[in-house]
């Protein structure tokens, strides 16, 4: 009696179980549907091309927790910190050097054993390399103290410390592939892959993204990513380093803040975040510079008296080629032609103005909606990819109204929306912005 009460239980919850599949399969299934566009974007990427950020994450903790235990930075003298972190970059830049020369010779035809002919290169580069896998850590924590301070002494620190900490470390940084409607700029999806793509194989995700879901994709580089610790592209520039360390701290900061909780809500959010950031970046970015490195202070613009007038007028110069304006230009022509349908004649112009940018020296290597998707969300400065976005003048505006820049991020930090920041910059300026 028991043992068939027991089966009968038993088969009841068996007829449950596929009770629920079936409901789960007819009604709502939680995974994406393979016609998807999501579900066919992500089979685009593949796994194999993905960036394993679990893996890079827990590797960069553990070299930041050894030498944070170490902490031999902060018994050096200052004078000591700042040539060590100048003889680091230094030694960057030789195996960069070393790098590209070895590189040059591989794509050479006329070097018929490339693997011979770079081998005292390649064992000097393995060389410098070892010493700068030593030096790192050491150099890392330096720049991080140091970008540390000056926010501290902008008063964003808790107790006497930047906060959240200045964490970076840098490494090959993935690429990104950027996904754009087609009728209109907008950064709709992202993935990042691993680095040392060819072009070849950009040109194919590329192009697979167009074919099948009939979008604009582009695979662009990047200096960093705001990830704990930031993850910085190697570089040689101490002025770069900085920046780019006090950008993705921003980011950091933003993180803990409505601000950085909403990136992904849309693209303006995504552009008033990486404007803050970028805003912020090169602020402290000169600050360090000038606090620690003043020899690397970039030489202030000079004006040049005009010189008399000749006896016999001359032929005029060639206007300069303008790349932020001739950028923000076309920027402004995509947007209208988007704006009247006109997808072709936008990417048929967008085709032309690359090549050129191309003629001028700037080697783009794809111009469309998606290169304006990612580098119009940054700015920070006038001009360029973002043409005439209001968010960088109302940011730029906001932060030239602020006392300081801890009073500029407490306000910016609440902004949940574009609303939000026009309300602000009202507030602060006294002004109406005046929105294009």
């Amino acid at each position: 009696m028991i043992g068939r009460m027991l089966w009968s239980r038993a088969w009841l919850v068996f007829r449950l179980l596929v009770l629920s599949a079936i409901l789960v399969l007819l009604v709502g299934p939680e995974w994406p549907a393979f016609g998807d566009d999501a579900y066919r974007f992500q089979t685009i990427v593949g796994r194999e091309r993905r960036f394993d950020f679990v893996t890079w994450t827990a590797e960069a903790l553990g070299k930041k927790a050894q030498a944070a235990l170490a902490g031999s930075h902060r018994y050096l003298p200052e004078e000591d910190r700042r040539a060590f972190v100048l003889a680091y970059l230094e030694q960057i830049d030789a195996a960069q050097r070393l790098e590209a020369a070895i590189d040059a010779a591989f794509v050479d035809p006329t070097v018929a054993d490339p693997v011979a002919a770079t081998a005292e290169l390649a064992a000097e580069r393995d060389a410098i390399r070892a010493e700068l896998a030593a030096r790192q850590p050491l150099a890392e924590a330096i720049v991080q103290q140091q970008v540390a301070a000056l926010l501290a002494e902008e008063g964003l620190a808790l107790s006497d410390m930047a906060w959240p900490p200045v964490m970076m470390t840098t490494s090959p940084v993935p690429y990104m592939l950027i996904v754009s409607p087609r009728d209109r700029i907008a950064q709709i999806d992202s993935a990042a892959l691993v680095p040392g793509l060819t072009t070849d194989e950009k040109e194919v995700l590329e192009s697979a993204v167009f074919a099948e879901l009939d979008r604009s994709a582009l695979v662009v580089p990047i200096g960093g990513l705001g990830i704990y610790p930031a993850m910085i592209r190697e570089t040689a520039s101490m002025n770069w380093l900085a920046e780019v360390t006090a950008h993705e701290w921003a980011h950091h900061w933003l993180s803990l803040h409505p601000l950085g909780v909403r990136y992904l809500d849309g693209p303006a959010m995504r552009t008033i975040n990486e404007t803050v950031a970028s805003i912020v970046g090169l602020e402290m970015g000169e600050r360090v510079i000038a606090r620690y490195y003043p020899e690397l202070v970039p030489p202030s613009v000079e004006t040049t008296p005009a010189p008399a007038e000749p006896d016999e007028p001359e032929e005029p110069a060639p206007p300069v080629f303008d790349f932020s304006a001739e950028m923000a230009d076309t920027r402004a022509t995509v947007d209208r032609l988007l704006g009247e349908g006109q997808i072709e004649a936008a990417e048929a112009y967008m085709e032309a103005r690359r090549r050129v940018f191309v003629s001028h020296g700037y080697n783009i290597r794809k111009l469309n909606q998606a290169y304006f998707a990612f580098y119009g969300g940054y700015a920070a400065e006038p001009g360029g990819a973002a043409g005439p976005d209001p968010v960088g003048p109302l940011l730029r505006e906001l932060r030239a109204a602020s006392p300081s820049l801890q009073a500029f991020l407490r306000d910016v930090g609440g902004i949940t929306s574009f609303d939000d920041l026009t309300a602000l910059h009202q507030k602060r300026t006294g002004e109406e912005p005046t929105i294009q």
